[in-house]
């Protein structure tokens, strides 16, 4: 596509979007794509719950139980990719509302499950919604975000995970131990995303630097004007728009994300996902399991994980604050290098039984942890033009889902090497790698997002 260019001197529709006051129309765009969010955070914790039961109920079939995990990262890696240069062709909020749709009916139908084998292609089914949405909704939320505080509000959407999180816990605390069926029950409460998707699609605005990209531009003045509505700001009597020529537009493909400029900051950040994907999945699966074979009972396990999920919501808050304060870089190579030293300290906690450090390692672990998940999220988007940003954030993704199949896998091979000890260690190195790479992204703070 040719590039554009400005028929007057008026501003663009995206920079009178960029340098709006934070309205309600933005409060009920994050809150719209944050809880879409936590449905899916709820899932892919109950995930960890349902496990842990199953190595007791299923216990014929607890070998096999690694491969569902890894199944449900295997669909989100292609989910990652695929729904990523899907919302650049078809929009970000029609992909957002159709992975929604189909990660909660194939979350609602492994409910029924019957044996491991059905499990699995069932979780397959739904990481490839979970995938899709994750990137999507994202993107869609850094490209309506004003300006200067564009990374803290990515942030604070990234933050509804540790709501789902908390939620899965509770569900895991209270419902998976009724009964050995608590686990179906638990699956069909995840199934709520299949009903979110109806108000998805009816009720939140396309991104305006889509809808100029297609040259849909009455669509974007619309959604641009109701957002000026909402802060008080009249438009202007003559708005700027882009004029572009007429032809068919490029197509967005994994190939231009190593184009001119961007090798370096593409390497970087699929390292950087890797490596927090690898870590992050490894060890917080296998949290509950792990504390059942320490000799904890499953229902003080899942008590210990709900009090260390927890922590996840100051982590949020602290990397929101300190993202447009620092930077994007330095706040993310910091919570990675956290993340690091709690790991550390958590192996060695879980093979000395000391309850304390468990949980004060724990909490740590997941303060660090998920602050340096906000950062990334927030980062990723701001690093690719419009037209290739929902496929950059995707595959970014895709690659870290490519960690989170092996992670699972690499647990059970870990402790019977070294025990807690060595898995952790190996969690810590992989942060410290992912650190590194951070530091290598271009600082974007307080940039505009490039067209």
């Amino acid at each position: 596509m040719t590039p554009a260019t400005r028929t007057s001197s008026a501003p663009t529709r995206t920079e009178r979007l960029d340098e709006l006051p934070f309205t309600s129309r933005h409060r009920r765009l994050l809150a719209g794509s944050g809880i879409g969010w936590a449905l899916d955070a709820l899932d892919v914790g109950l995930l960890s719950f349902v496990i842990a039961q199953l190595m007791t109920v299923w216990s014929d079939q607890a070998g096999q139980l690694a491969w569902v995990a890894s199944a449900g990262f295997a669909g989100m890696a292609i989910g990652a990719a695929v729904g990523g240069s899907l919302a650049d062709r078809l929009g970000r909020k029609t992909v957002f509302a159709l992975t929604l749709l189909l990660y909660g009916l194939a979350t609602g139908l492994s409910a029924l499950s019957w044996s491991v084998g059905v499990l699995l292609v069932l979780r397959f089914v739904v990481g490839l919604g979970l995938g899709s949405e994750l990137p999507v909704a994202s993107t869609l939320v850094s490209e309506f975000s004003p300006r200067r505080i564009r990374g803290r509000i990515v942030v604070l959407l990234e933050a509804f995970w540790a709501v789902g999180s908390i939620a899965a816990a509770l569900v895991g605390y209270l419902v998976i131990p009724t009964s050995d069926d608590g686990w179906r029950w638990a699956l069909l409460i995840g199934a709520a995303p299949a009903l979110y998707a109806v108000f998805v699609r009816l009720t939140m605005p396309e991104s305006v630097r889509f809808l100029e990209s297609k040259g849909r531009h009455d669509e974007a003045e619309r959604v641009v004007r109701g957002f000026e509505e909402a802060a008080g700001v009249a438009a202007p009597a003559a708005p700027a728009q882009e004029a572009r020529v007429v032809g068919k537009p490029a197509r967005a493909s994994v190939g231009r994300l190593f184009g001119a400029g961007m090798t370096r900051r593409t390497v970087a950040i699929w390292v950087v996902w890797f490596m927090t994907n690898f870590s992050y999945y490894g060890a917080f699966v296998w949290l509950p399991s792990l504390l059942v074979a320490a000799g904890f009972p499953l229902v003080r396990s899942f008590e210990y994980v709900l009090i260390i999920t927890l922590a996840q919501l100051p982590g949020y808050a602290a990397s929101a604050w300190l993202i447009e304060k620092w930077g994007r870089r330095g706040t993310l190579a910091s919570f990675l290098l956290g993340s690091a030293v709690a790991a550390g300290f958590f192996g060695f906690g879980a093979v000395s039984g000391s309850v304390a450090q468990i949980l004060v390692a724990g909490m740590a672990l997941s303060f660090f942890n998920l602050g340096a998940w906000g950062a990334l999220y927030a980062v990723t988007p701001e690093l690719y033009p419009t037209p290739l940003r929902g496929t950059g954030a995707g595959w970014a993704a895709g690659v870290g889902r490519i960690a989170s199949i092996a992670a699972p896998l690499s647990v059970p091979p870990l402790i019977a090497l070294g025990g807690p000890p060595t898995l952790f260690a190996v969690f810590g190195a992989v942060f410290v790698i992912g650190a590194i790479a951070a530091t290598m992204l271009p600082e974007l703070r307080g940039t505009r997002l490039a067209d």
